[in-house]
């Protein structure tokens, strides 16, 4: 475009003194040189009067930067553009915080403006970048599989179980609206009337706000095949993800490997492991000892530090022995008087422990010891990473799948009774039928779930009816690609809502506010 005229139109990044701008719009940066002739001093002097962050349309004559000024940063580092007029489109006073990545802001401030959150490049790279990916998924299951995109309704009736519903007010006596935690009853009537590959992108709903790794509204990418088996919804979900998978996040590799629920709460304590790091929880297969062994070579010398993780670890599992390891190879704790050489030996050896290692020892039950451990695995590399030691690479993306569930778990209330792990509908493996009657909890459901880093992405299951109709959903909740995500008590701090709702307001509805006792006062004096 060198030579050429252009208009162009954005927000003002930078403001160099008296000498160019730095212009912003949704496709980068380029530099806008400010004419210097006396000539055009009426627009130097309008350059001068703006404010970063004001609007502005800029014409003006593309041309090469002159050598050794370019700027290998910037996609247009080797351009500017020669300002010949310029219109300021909106001035911008002084903002809560800079648009720049460097500048920290607290998340309650971040979620207060977000509008202007939005504007960072970080944020304008998440949203564009969902957006490719759910194109990219659109395209995978309409266009190379035959799957129908059907929208199910959002007013719905209430459904017993699961999470607490949302419920909206109708305008008949007594009767509302629910809205729906997911499309579940929908899209398995679909499958009835013949539609056997639905997909949606479905807005889900659930009053679960005091929870800080939920949204009370959430986008999912719902899917429903008849006639199919676990492996067959593995294999599509595999290739979805290969397909919509972005460039710039370098290539993944499929099959994902797997891993049974058996084997995950063994070496990681948890049902969705991160397996971009080892520091795997071990179990003595004649005691009930487990150990976690820290293995970054810590300096025995820098003792503030092995004292604020072994604080930290009695902090998560109170039940703990935090073991350092010498550079000799012997113990450094109390614990060490009451084992023999041989005992200590052993330990190593199972812990799988080394000089300057810590090792973290625990014993019970395992089904309780265990999640304790994988609990601690999880903050201990926290903690390491807060110190500059690398755990976890942030560009590195580990797939796997879990598998083998168990179909039932103990009540959390009454360990002695049975319920649905994962929901009553969920089919057994085969070859478990025989035991549902005789030992439940050794029987496996077919239900699995897609894991990424730590983190569950997806989860389906087979159905206890025939034809057979495995579901799967693929979450996309993560609070940076939404654009005005709730906090973690469901409120959203840009608009205030949940706001309250006059009486007058709330007549057409029959609905009446019964307030407790503790808040009457205090709604009284708000209304003052």
């Amino acid at each position: 475009h060198v030579d050429e005229e252009v208009t162009l139109c954005g927000w003002i990044q930078y403001l160099r003194q008296d000498l160019f701008v730095i212009l912003r719009d949704f496709s980068g940066l380029v530099q806008i040189l400010i004419p210097q002739d006396e000539s055009k001093s009426e627009l130097k002097n309008a350059f001068l009067g703006l404010t970063v962050e004001s609007v502005i349309m800029v014409k003006g004559r593309v041309r090469r930067r002159p050598e050794g000024q370019e700027n290998k940063k910037m996609s247009t580092g080797e351009i500017e553009v020669c300002a010949e007029s310029m219109e300021v489109l909106n001035t911008c006073r002084k903002l809560p915080f800079e648009i720049k990545e460097f500048v920290k802001k607290s998340e309650a401030l971040r979620m207060q403006y977000r509008y202007l959150d939005l504007r960072s490049p970080r944020m304008q790279y998440n949203l564009r970048l969902r957006s490719q990916m759910v194109m990219k998924m659109r395209e995978y299951l309409c266009n190379l599989h035959g799957f129908v995109d059907v929208e199910t309704p959002t007013l719905f009736k209430r459904t017993p179980g699961g999470a607490k519903e949302f419920v909206v007010p109708s305008g008949d006596p007594g009767k509302f609206y629910s809205l729906p935690q997911s499309p579940q009853q929908f899209k398995q009537l679909l499958m009835v009337a013949g539609i056997d590959r639905y997909f949606q992108l479905a807005r889900c709903y659930r009053d679960e706000g005091s929870k800080p790794d939920r949204q009370p509204e959430f986008t999912q990418v719902d899917i429903e095949i008849s006639f199919v088996d676990q492996a067959g919804v593995m294999s599509l979900i595999e290739g979805l993800v290969h397909y919509s998978w972005p460039e710039d996040k370098g290539q993944i590799n499929v099959p994902f490997p797997s891993m049974t629920y058996e084997e995950a709460m063994r070496d990681y304590g948890v049902d969705k492991p991160d397996t971009r790091f080892g520091m795997k929880v071990t179990t003595d297969d004649c005691s009930r000892v487990c150990a976690l062994c820290c293995q970054w070579k810590l300096n025995m010398g820098r003792w503030r530090k092995w004292m604020i993780i072994a604080a930290f670890a009695l902090c998560v599992v109170q039940e703990v022995s935090v073991v350092p390891v010498r550079a000799d190879g012997s113990l450094k704790s109390p614990l060490s008087r009451l084992l023999s050489d041989t005992a200590k030996q052993q330990l190593l050896q199972m812990a799988q422990a080394n000089a300057g290692d810590l090792i973290f020892i625990t014993a019970g039950p395992r089904e309780n010891v265990r999640p304790l451990l994988g609990k601690l695995r999880l903050q201990c590399a926290e903690l390491l990473e807060s110190y500059g030691v690398p755990v976890r690479d942030p560009s590195v993306f580990h797939f796997l799948w879990v598998v083998d569930f168990p179909l039932f778990l103990p009540k959390e209330d009454n360990p002695e009774m049975l319920e649905a792990a994962h929901h009553p509908f969920t089919a057994p493996v085969p070859e478990d039928a025989h035991l549902l009657y005789t030992q439940p909890r050794k029987v496996r459901g077919q239900h699995y779930d897609l894991v990424l880093n730590g983190c569950e992405v997806g989860g389906g299951s087979i159905r206890i009816h025939s034809p057979p109709c495995p579901f799967f959903s693929v979450l996309l909740v993560i609070r940076d690609v939404i654009a005005f995500p709730k906090s973690f008590r469901g409120h959203d701090l840009m608009s205030h809502a949940p706001d309250f709702v006059s009486e007058e307001d709330l007549k057409p509805y029959h609905i009446s506010v019964v307030w407790p006792s503790a808040d009457i006062e205090g709604q009284q004096d708000n209304s003052m």
